[in-house]
């Protein structure tokens, strides 16, 4: 039965700074107790990672940057939702950051912005303006599996473990 660990290596992030994007690796203090693993780039795509390595989609969440205007007014945001779900960016998302029009990020902007890899992006070591927006779901999950800001590995934490992070902010983000 497939579980967050899978059937990967798991080894302490911070000790493990090479497997991760440079600004991921700065901000691992923020989460202590987080693990990470060497997984295959071309694997790391949510349904390929968990066929491959045996992690349930429940316990995989995933992160998604947003861009949001309002007059002169413009914001990048991070979303994160489990894999099983879809973030509601056009009400829930929008209404939170106080935008009247709301996308997905293209990835030269989110990979330039974040200083990670599109498919690995992850809310861990992002800007510290920007607001991160966890559905709650992810929080109570328990042990669940997110990007490493590059394609190559993914990182263990338990989901609570992201309201802590600067400018996060849990709310019911998901359309189920």
């Amino acid at each position: 039965m497939p579980t967050a660990e899978g059937n990967l290596t798991w080894l302490p992030l911070e000790e493990h700074p090479e497997l991760v994007a440079p600004p991921v690796a700065a901000a691992a203090p923020l989460v202590p107790g987080a693990r990470v693993a060497e997984i295959d780039a071309t694997l790391a795509d949510t349904a390929a990672f968990c066929a491959a390595y045996d992690v349930a989609e429940e316990a995989s969440a995933n992160c998604v940057v947003v861009f949001g205007r309002r007059g002169e007014e413009s914001v990048h945001a991070a979303v994160m939702v489990l894999a099983t779900d879809r973030a509601d960016v056009n009400k829930t998302v929008r209404k939170e950051l106080g935008m009247r029009k709301m996308s997905f990020a293209d990835q030269p902007t989110a990979e330039q912005f974040t200083g990670m890899t599109q498919g690995g992006i992850t809310p861990v070591g992002l800007p510290a303006d920007w607001p991160i927006l966890v559905d709650e779901a992810v929080i109570a999950a328990g042990p669940v599996v997110i990007g490493g800001g590059v394609r190559g590995s993914k990182i263990l934490l338990d989901g609570a473990a992201l309201a802590a992070l600067p400018n996060a902010r849990v709310l019911p983000l998901a359309l189920r």
